[in-house]
């Protein structure tokens, strides 16, 4: 499988969550994009296991991204997923993305801010943008799963 870097999008409407270390999170309505990187020996498989989480649920959250996927109000609306071998890349991608960061989700492994960022409308526009400016080349693929 091939390794790389990934986002995933999310659409919610208004709420607060429990999201382990970080404690209650109030995230506003619109559209949240989580970066996350598939650098480790399964690649970009990790995006499947992120999907069947949304779908079959899990008993106990390990990534912060994983109690957004567990929320019945985060739907999951698409995934980009780009080929690279660089690790610097999820951190760029999420820089790129993070015009309104929400601090401290899924960087703990890093000095970013954040790996998760907030639009108000579908952000599709600036992920090809963010992928492009960085080099690489992007697959958008829709999902409508609650």
């Amino acid at each position: 499988m091939y390794k790389g870097v990934y986002c995933l999008v999310f659409r919610n409407g208004c709420c607060t969550v429990e999201v382990g270390s970080l404690g209650e999170v109030t995230f506003p309505s619109g559209w949240h994009v989580y970066t996350g990187s598939a650098q480790g020996p399964g690649g970009l498989a990790r995006v499947a296991r992120h999907i069947r989480v949304k779908r079959e649920g899990i008993r106990s959250p390990h990534w912060h991204v994983d109690y957004l996927l567990v929320q019945p109000g985060f739907r999951l609306s698409a995934v980009a997923c780009a080929p690279t071998t660089a690790q610097s890349d999820e951190c760029r991608i999420s820089g790129l993305l993070a015009s309104d960061p929400v601090p401290g989700f899924g960087c703990s492994d890093c000095r970013c801010r954040s790996h998760l960022a907030y639009f108000k409308s579908n952000p599709e526009k600036e992920l090809k943008s963010a992928f492009l400016h960085a080099g690489l080349d992007v697959t958008i693929t829709r999902l409508n799963i609650s």
